[in-house]
Protein backbone atom coordinates (compact mmCIF):
# COMPACT_ATOMS: atom_id res chain seq x y z
CA UNK A 1 0.00 0.00 0.00
CA UNK A 2 1.13 3.54 -0.74
CA UNK A 3 1.62 4.73 2.86
CA UNK A 4 3.07 8.05 1.66
CA UNK A 5 -0.26 9.08 0.17
CA UNK A 6 -1.28 12.52 1.47
CA UNK A 7 -4.90 12.67 2.63
CA UNK A 8 -5.42 16.09 1.06
CA UNK A 9 -4.12 15.31 -2.43
CA UNK A 10 -7.16 15.25 -4.77
CA UNK A 11 -5.07 13.98 -7.67
CA UNK A 12 -4.64 10.53 -6.08
CA UNK A 13 -7.74 8.37 -6.18
CA UNK A 14 -8.59 5.19 -4.33
CA UNK A 15 -6.55 3.00 -6.67
CA UNK A 16 -3.48 5.13 -5.98
CA UNK A 17 -3.31 3.98 -2.35
CA UNK A 18 -3.36 0.24 -3.07
CA UNK A 19 -0.42 -2.12 -3.48
CA UNK A 20 -0.26 -4.68 -6.34
CA UNK A 21 -1.68 -7.51 -4.22
CA UNK A 22 -4.67 -5.43 -3.14
CA UNK A 23 -5.27 -4.32 -6.72
CA UNK A 24 -5.19 -7.95 -7.86
CA UNK A 25 -7.76 -8.89 -5.20
CA UNK A 26 -10.14 -6.18 -6.35
CA UNK A 27 -9.82 -7.14 -10.02
CA UNK A 28 -10.30 -10.79 -9.11
CA UNK A 29 -13.66 -10.05 -7.50
CA UNK A 30 -14.79 -7.25 -9.80
CA UNK A 31 -16.30 -7.06 -13.27
CA UNK A 32 -15.03 -4.71 -15.96
CA UNK A 33 -17.75 -2.40 -17.25
CA UNK A 34 -17.94 0.18 -20.03
CA UNK A 35 -20.27 3.18 -20.11
CA UNK A 36 -20.88 5.43 -23.07
CA UNK A 37 -20.90 9.22 -22.83
CA UNK A 38 -24.17 10.35 -21.26
CA UNK A 39 -24.96 6.95 -19.73
CA UNK A 40 -26.02 6.81 -16.08
CA UNK A 41 -23.81 4.75 -13.77
CA UNK A 42 -25.89 5.34 -10.63
CA UNK A 43 -29.32 6.86 -10.09
CA UNK A 44 -30.10 8.96 -7.04
CA UNK A 45 -32.27 6.90 -4.66
CA UNK A 46 -31.19 3.64 -6.27
CA UNK A 47 -30.19 0.41 -4.53
CA UNK A 48 -26.69 0.27 -3.07
CA UNK A 49 -25.64 -3.10 -4.52
CA UNK A 50 -22.15 -2.23 -5.81
CA UNK A 51 -19.24 0.17 -5.88
CA UNK A 52 -17.58 1.34 -9.08
CA UNK A 53 -13.91 2.28 -9.47
CA UNK A 54 -13.08 4.42 -12.49
CA UNK A 55 -10.25 3.13 -14.69
CA UNK A 56 -10.64 5.48 -17.67
CA UNK A 57 -12.87 8.46 -18.37
CA UNK A 58 -14.63 10.97 -16.15
CA UNK A 59 -18.07 11.40 -14.65
CA UNK A 60 -20.22 14.04 -13.00
CA UNK A 61 -21.92 13.53 -9.66
CA UNK A 62 -25.21 15.37 -9.22
CA UNK A 63 -28.44 15.60 -7.30
CA UNK A 64 -31.88 16.84 -8.34
CA UNK A 65 -33.95 19.36 -6.42
CA UNK A 66 -37.68 18.96 -5.76
CA UNK A 67 -38.22 21.40 -8.64
CA UNK A 68 -36.29 19.11 -11.00
CA UNK A 69 -33.15 21.23 -11.23
CA UNK A 70 -29.82 19.42 -11.51
CA UNK A 71 -27.15 20.46 -9.00
CA UNK A 72 -23.63 19.24 -9.81
CA UNK A 73 -21.74 18.16 -6.70
CA UNK A 74 -18.42 17.00 -8.13
CA UNK A 75 -16.50 15.52 -11.03
CA UNK A 76 -14.53 12.27 -10.67
CA UNK A 77 -11.84 10.67 -12.78
CA UNK A 78 -9.57 7.62 -13.12
CA UNK A 79 -8.71 6.00 -9.80
CA UNK A 80 -11.75 7.40 -8.00
CA UNK A 81 -14.32 5.24 -6.27
CA UNK A 82 -18.08 5.78 -6.55
CA UNK A 83 -20.85 4.47 -4.34
CA UNK A 84 -18.77 3.66 -1.27
CA UNK A 85 -21.08 5.44 1.19
CA UNK A 86 -24.15 3.44 0.18
CA UNK A 87 -22.13 0.23 0.08
CA UNK A 88 -21.05 0.80 3.68
CA UNK A 89 -24.29 2.03 5.27
CA UNK A 90 -26.81 0.26 3.00
CA UNK A 91 -28.79 3.44 2.36
CA UNK A 92 -30.09 4.42 -1.11
CA UNK A 93 -27.82 6.36 -3.48
CA UNK A 94 -27.47 9.98 -2.37
CA UNK A 95 -26.59 11.21 -5.87
CA UNK A 96 -26.65 10.30 -9.55
CA UNK A 97 -23.48 9.62 -11.54
CA UNK A 98 -23.28 10.11 -15.32
CA UNK A 99 -20.40 9.51 -17.73
CA UNK A 100 -19.34 12.75 -19.43
CA UNK A 101 -17.02 10.82 -21.74
CA UNK A 102 -16.55 7.09 -22.48
CA UNK A 103 -15.78 5.33 -19.21
CA UNK A 104 -14.12 2.06 -18.29
CA UNK A 105 -14.66 0.92 -14.72
CA UNK A 106 -14.38 -1.95 -12.28
CA UNK A 107 -17.68 -2.86 -10.60
CA UNK A 108 -17.52 -4.68 -7.27
CA UNK A 109 -20.47 -6.09 -5.32
CA UNK A 110 -21.08 -4.19 -2.08
CA UNK A 111 -20.69 -7.39 -0.07
CA UNK A 112 -17.30 -8.10 -1.66
CA UNK A 113 -16.23 -4.50 -1.07
CA UNK A 114 -17.11 -4.70 2.63
CA UNK A 115 -15.25 -8.01 2.93
CA UNK A 116 -12.22 -6.38 1.28
CA UNK A 117 -12.23 -3.56 3.83
CA UNK A 118 -12.53 -6.00 6.74
CA UNK A 119 -9.56 -7.97 5.39
CA UNK A 120 -7.54 -4.77 4.83
CA UNK A 121 -8.18 -2.39 7.75
CA UNK A 122 -5.32 -0.14 6.63
CA UNK A 123 -7.19 0.51 3.37
CA UNK A 124 -10.39 1.13 5.34
CA UNK A 125 -8.58 3.83 7.31
CA UNK A 126 -7.31 5.50 4.15
CA UNK A 127 -10.80 5.33 2.65
CA UNK A 128 -12.08 7.06 5.77
CA UNK A 129 -9.52 9.82 5.24
CA UNK A 130 -10.67 10.23 1.63
CA UNK A 131 -14.30 10.48 2.73
CA UNK A 132 -13.32 13.01 5.39
CA UNK A 133 -11.55 15.09 2.75
CA UNK A 134 -14.65 15.09 0.57
CA UNK A 135 -16.81 16.15 3.53
CA UNK A 136 -14.47 19.03 4.30
CA UNK A 137 -14.53 20.05 0.65
CA UNK A 138 -18.34 20.04 0.66
CA UNK A 139 -18.34 22.20 3.81
CA UNK A 140 -15.91 24.63 2.18
CA UNK A 141 -18.12 24.95 -0.89
CA UNK A 142 -21.16 25.71 1.28
CA UNK A 143 -19.22 28.55 2.91
CA UNK A 144 -18.21 29.82 -0.56
CA UNK A 145 -21.84 29.90 -1.70
CA UNK A 146 -22.73 32.13 1.24
CA UNK A 147 -19.72 34.46 1.22
CA UNK A 148 -18.32 34.65 -2.33
CA UNK A 149 -19.71 36.43 -5.36
CA UNK A 150 -20.11 34.56 -8.65
CA UNK A 151 -16.69 35.60 -9.93
CA UNK A 152 -15.07 34.26 -6.76
CA UNK A 153 -16.95 30.96 -6.95
CA UNK A 154 -16.12 30.51 -10.64
CA UNK A 155 -12.47 31.29 -9.90
CA UNK A 156 -12.44 28.64 -7.15
CA UNK A 157 -13.90 25.99 -9.46
CA UNK A 158 -11.40 26.85 -12.21
CA UNK A 159 -8.53 26.44 -9.74
CA UNK A 160 -9.92 23.03 -8.76
CA UNK A 161 -10.29 21.98 -12.38
CA UNK A 162 -6.79 23.16 -13.28
CA UNK A 163 -5.23 21.35 -10.33
CA UNK A 164 -7.02 18.09 -10.99
CA UNK A 165 -7.51 17.97 -14.75
CA UNK A 166 -5.01 20.54 -15.98
CA UNK A 167 -2.83 19.82 -18.99
CA UNK A 168 0.21 21.95 -19.90
CA UNK A 169 -0.51 24.22 -22.86
CA UNK A 170 1.51 26.68 -24.92
CA UNK A 171 0.04 29.33 -22.65
CA UNK A 172 -1.02 28.36 -19.15
CA UNK A 173 -2.97 25.26 -18.13
CA UNK A 174 -5.70 23.79 -20.32
CA UNK A 175 -8.58 22.21 -18.39
CA UNK A 176 -8.92 18.75 -19.88
CA UNK A 177 -12.59 18.36 -19.01
CA UNK A 178 -15.44 18.90 -21.51
CA UNK A 179 -17.47 21.27 -19.35
CA UNK A 180 -20.36 23.40 -20.59
CA UNK A 181 -21.31 26.78 -19.12
CA UNK A 182 -24.56 25.21 -17.89
CA UNK A 183 -22.60 22.56 -15.96
CA UNK A 184 -20.20 25.15 -14.54
CA UNK A 185 -23.21 27.24 -13.49
CA UNK A 186 -24.81 24.25 -11.77
CA UNK A 187 -21.54 23.48 -9.98
CA UNK A 188 -21.12 27.06 -8.73
CA UNK A 189 -24.74 27.54 -7.70
CA UNK A 190 -25.31 30.42 -10.12
CA UNK A 191 -27.26 31.12 -13.29
CA UNK A 192 -25.75 30.49 -16.72
CA UNK A 193 -25.93 34.22 -17.41
CA UNK A 194 -24.04 35.07 -14.21
CA UNK A 195 -21.34 32.50 -14.98
CA UNK A 196 -21.00 33.79 -18.55
CA UNK A 197 -20.53 37.31 -17.17
CA UNK A 198 -17.99 36.06 -14.60
CA UNK A 199 -15.98 34.29 -17.29
CA UNK A 200 -16.06 37.49 -19.33
CA UNK A 201 -14.60 39.36 -16.35
CA UNK A 202 -11.84 36.78 -15.93
CA UNK A 203 -11.06 36.93 -19.64
CA UNK A 204 -10.91 40.72 -19.54
CA UNK A 205 -8.24 40.74 -16.81
CA UNK A 206 -6.24 38.11 -18.71
CA UNK A 207 -6.57 35.23 -16.27
CA UNK A 208 -8.34 32.75 -18.56
CA UNK A 209 -9.10 31.97 -22.19
CA UNK A 210 -12.46 30.36 -22.96
CA UNK A 211 -13.51 28.40 -26.02
CA UNK A 212 -16.40 26.03 -26.64
CA UNK A 213 -16.28 23.50 -23.78
CA UNK A 214 -12.64 24.38 -23.15
CA UNK A 215 -10.99 26.71 -20.66
CA UNK A 216 -7.30 27.60 -20.40
CA UNK A 217 -6.08 29.07 -17.13
CA UNK A 218 -3.39 31.70 -17.72
CA UNK A 219 -2.86 32.90 -14.14
CA UNK A 220 -3.80 30.30 -11.53
CA UNK A 221 -2.33 32.31 -8.67
CA UNK A 222 -4.55 35.28 -9.52
CA UNK A 223 -7.56 32.94 -9.52
CA UNK A 224 -6.54 31.57 -6.12
CA UNK A 225 -6.32 35.08 -4.69
CA UNK A 226 -9.71 36.01 -6.16
CA UNK A 227 -11.34 32.91 -4.71
CA UNK A 228 -9.80 33.24 -1.23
Amino acid sequence: MNTSWPADDPAIGFLGVLDPEQLHTLHEHGINRRFRKGQAIFHEGGTSDRVVILLKGRVKVSTTTDEGKEIILAFRGPGDMLGELSAIDGEPRSASVEAIEPVEALALAATDFRSFLIAHPDVALLLLRMMSRRLRDADRKRVEFGTHDTVGRVAARLVELAERYGEPAARGIRVGLPLSQEELASWTGASREAVSKALGTLRKVGWVITERRRITVLDIEALRRRSA
